[in-house]
């Protein structure tokens, strides 16, 4: 049997970024900027006040203070809105707002809380020093600034530099966008009624949202048909607007395994036993330029494979460098056992082991491949090598991270060890 990590190796050896493009702001959000960008523009563009307040020249008051406090004539208003403040002469004071333009002339800002607040007139009892409460031009990012590199995962704060750059449309790796098919005609749609020997297609569900929450964009097909011509069909339909195909079912050596048999006649899709467990049977290969996924039709099976082999292939298509999820090394809540030959992935929940000790692994329940709930529980995947045989309570294994590494931190009793983390393998 094919190794797992070699079966990784070879799907990340056949799929890249995909090609750069121009997106606007909205879709390029959760892409991977392609390029290094430079600042055309300063931010702020201009001079401007930090505070609400008033626009004055420093020496006016500088002697203010609650004993002696300054009053100086207000002569205008300036509002944060378009136009070119008139300049300020000595001896006198401007009221500003939070983000307009510094007039001419001004070389500090008063914020309103040091003065007495009026219109006319304003009362200074504290004396600031010159440059107070002034943005100035391009101190957050000068013209020719590298502002965001490429490979930089644009999120929220990203976007939010670009608008304010004037940048409308970077160019980025697009989300993949990726075909779930669910095959079986024993498959019946959610909310639909169950006749004998039928099922609710879970498969299809759970993979597109996997998919999704690797950053693709998912077109769900369910319930195709034990048929060939049916699946050749539907196939052929999404290949044409499609990055990524993903199937689930239909893989091993079943009588109607009809994903077996047609992409198995196209030659270019190559059907392996893994040494692992759940999800022996896989399939890979790229039919027309598109990289498709055959995945066991156990649920916990699908997923599994989901985790260790299509979201590291995903995220790659995506541009981003890290791939993989992170792993833990943990210790063993009860005795467990590896699959003759086969690399265990079993479904465990993670507790804080104590200061200066690794977490500790407690098996969520069942764990057949068909026992979606165990799976639901679970935080991690806690790999068992192919020779661990019986592994008594208290081994120290590595787990591979379901959740979020922080969140899962910071459930554990805060930062974990730097020599109990391991990143960037493929599991």
């Amino acid at each position: 049997m094919k190794s797992v990590d070699a079966h990784l190796a070879d799907i990340l050896a056949a799929v890249g970024p995909l090609p750069p493009r121009p997106l606007p702001l909205g879709s390029a959000h959760g892409c991977v900027l392609a390029a290094d960008l430079h600042a055309t523009t300063a931010l702020p563009g201009f001079d401007n006040s930090a505070m609400d307040g008033y626009a004055l020249h420093a020496a006016d008051v500088a002697g203010a203070g609650p004993d002696h406090p300054v009053t100086l004539p207000v002569t205008g208003d300036i509002p944060a809105a378009p136009g070119t403040p008139a300049p300020v002469a000595p001896g006198t004071a401007v009221r500003i707002m939070t983000g307009a333009p510094l007039p001419p002339g001004a070389d500090t800002v008063v914020q309103i809380e040091w003065t007495d607040g009026r219109m006319d007139q304003v009362t200074v009892a504290r004396a600031p020093v010159p440059g107070q409460n002034i943005r100035r031009a391009g101190e957050d990012v000068a013209v020719g600034d590298l502002v965001l590199p490429a490979g930089r995962l644009l999120g929220a704060a990203q976007i939010g530099l670009l608008a304010a750059l004037n940048v409308a449309a970077p160019t980025v790796h697009p989300r993949p966008r990726v075909a779930v098919l669910s095959t079986g005609s024993e498959l019946v749609e959610v909310g639909g009624t169950l006749g004998p020997g039928q099922i609710v297609d879970s498969n299809s569900h759970a993979v597109a949202a996997a998919a999704r929450e690797a950053g693709a964009r998912v077109r769900r097909l369910a319930g195709v048909p034990d048929s060939p011509d049916a699946f050749a069909a539907l196939l052929g339909d999404v290949r044409t607007d499609t990055d990524a195909v993903i199937t689930t079912g239909g893989v091993s050596v079943g009588a109607f395994d009809v994903v077996k048999q047609v992409l198995a006649a196209a030659g270019t899709v190559r059907f392996e036993r893994l040494a692992m467990r759940p999800g022996m049977p896989q399939g890979f290969g790229v039919l027309d330029g598109v990289p498709v996924f055959t995945l066991p039709g156990n649920p916990v099976s699908a997923l599994v494979s989901f985790e260790l082999f299509v979201r590291p292939a995903l995220r790659r298509m995506r541009g981003l460098a890290s791939v993989h999820r992170p792993t833990l090394v943990v210790t063993t809540a009860q005795p467990v056992r590896a699959a003759a030959g086969r690399r265990s992935y079993l479904r465990v929940r993670l507790a804080d082991g104590g200061e200066g000790r690794p977490p500790v692994a407690h098996l969520t329940g069942g764990q057949g491949a068909h026992q979606l709930s165990a799976l639901a529980a679970a935080d991690a995947l806690l790999i068992v090598p192919a020779d661990g045989g019986e592994v008594p309570a208290g081994r120290e294994l590595t787990a591979l991270l379901l959740d979020d590494e922080v969140t899962a931190a910071g459930r554990l009793g805060g930062a974990l060890p730097a020599d109990r983390r391991r990143v960037e393998v493929g599991g």
